[in-house]
């Protein structure tokens, strides 16, 4: 199957995930015909192409497109649609080592990679050996997707001078969002007033990863000038700081119908968020006492839940939806003199406020 070549404009996001969904579907097929002409098990394609297409926003490839078309790109080549799909493979690889640290049960609606190689081997006398099982294949599961990640990109067919412009690039984003991780490793269970440190967590974790380097690669490969670079992030770190401000508040506020994941898992894990950290500094010392006794207990029920919102809500979340508002104004005003073409001008535009509203 190749890629097919639809007409697509930076507003049209749906085409734009339509082109990139039929490169990962192109290259995944590739490799699982691959694996069965070599004779190996055909699990691991599986367990990456069922990660994959079980849902995902395509926020990241759609960033990397738009930030094409912002460095002057017109048609959009294949060559940067891999690039795009190279992006998103390895935002579901970290993804599966994500849900492992955090022991999530659910992601999309469905079963965890590592709950679901687990359940398939589980027999009633040794469920502890078929959890450590799906770990430890989750582990490879998404290491292959790291590694599937790269080769996509190298076969792009991208030109020297765009490889040696998308390099340092990849590398950034790469560091930063592993070094985002492991500041939120180091943090959860261990919530404190320090809003500094939430925020260089969304920093490293998100904005620069979601959308500052999806951004600057795509219109590095379009041959964008540094005044153009230098836009993007002024666009790209305020809405990747909304975006996870957002998140946060979805974490604990939002609908798990719509979400797919439970609203208990930030609040048992004791993640160390900006509506956490707001809530600690800014509560009555009873609801300080409250929220120590409730937060990143594993046992918390749905009964503790809902006192920690009441009290998230009394103290923090009407500052968290301020920052989100301060940060979109902030975007328009970046926009407003950006040195982007004007279709690009509007299909970033047009993608901020999708960020602003979702409610998944």
């Amino acid at each position: 199957m190749s890629t097919p070549t639809i007409d697509v404009t930076p507003m049209d996001r749906t085409a734009i995930r339509v082109r990139v969904e039929a490169a990962l579907y192109e290259f995944l097929g590739r490799k699982a015909e691959s694996a069965a002409a070599a004779g190996l098990p055909a699990d691991v394609v599986d367990a990456v192409r069922s990660f994959l297409f079980a849902g995902g926003k395509r926020i990241r490839p759609l960033f990397c497109v738009l930030g094409w078309y912002a460095g002057g790109g017109a048609e959009l080549p294949d060559s940067v649609v891999r690039v795009a799909a190279a992006v998103e493979l390895f935002h579901a690889a970290v993804l599966i080592h994500d849900d492992i640290i955090d022991d999530s049960d659910t992601r999309r609606d469905q079963p965890t990679v590592h709950r679901a190689v687990a359940d398939r081997k589980r027999t009633v006398h040794d469920r502890s050996a078929a959890a450590r099982f799906g770990t430890h294949a989750a582990l490879l599961i998404g290491d292959f997707g790291l590694v599937w990640s790269q080769e996509l990109l190298h076969t792009a067919g991208l030109t020297a001078a765009q490889n040696a412009a998308a390099t340092p690039i990849l590398d950034a984003m790469r560091t930063e969002v592993n070094y985002g991780q492991y500041l939120d490793l180091l943090t959860t269970g261990r919530p404190t007033r320090d809003l500094d440190q939430a925020l260089e967590i969304i920093r490293y974790k998100t904005a620069a990863y979601t959308v500052q380097r999806p951004l600057q690669l795509g219109a590095a490969l379009a041959g964008a000038s540094p005044e153009v670079l230098a836009a993007l992030s002024g666009y790209g770190v305020p809405l990747g700081e909304a975006f996870q401000l957002q998140d946060d508040l979805l974490g604990v506020f939002g609908d798990p119908t719509r979400t797919g994941k439970s609203t208990l898992d930030d609040l048992r894990e004791g993640k160390h968020t900006v509506l956490l950290a707001l809530a600690l500094r800014d509560a009555t010392p009873e609801h300080r006492a409250q929220l120590d006794a409730l937060i990143g207990n594993p046992r918390l029920d749905a009964r503790g839940a809902a006192r920690c919102r009441e009290i998230l809500t009394a103290t923090a979340r009407p500052e968290v939806e301020r920052m989100i508002r301060d940060r979109w104004l902030q975007v328009q005003r970046t926009l407003a003199r950006a040195p982007f073409p004007p279709d690009a001008v509007a299909g970033l535009r047009s993608i901020a406020d999708a960020v602003i509203a979702r409610t998944s």
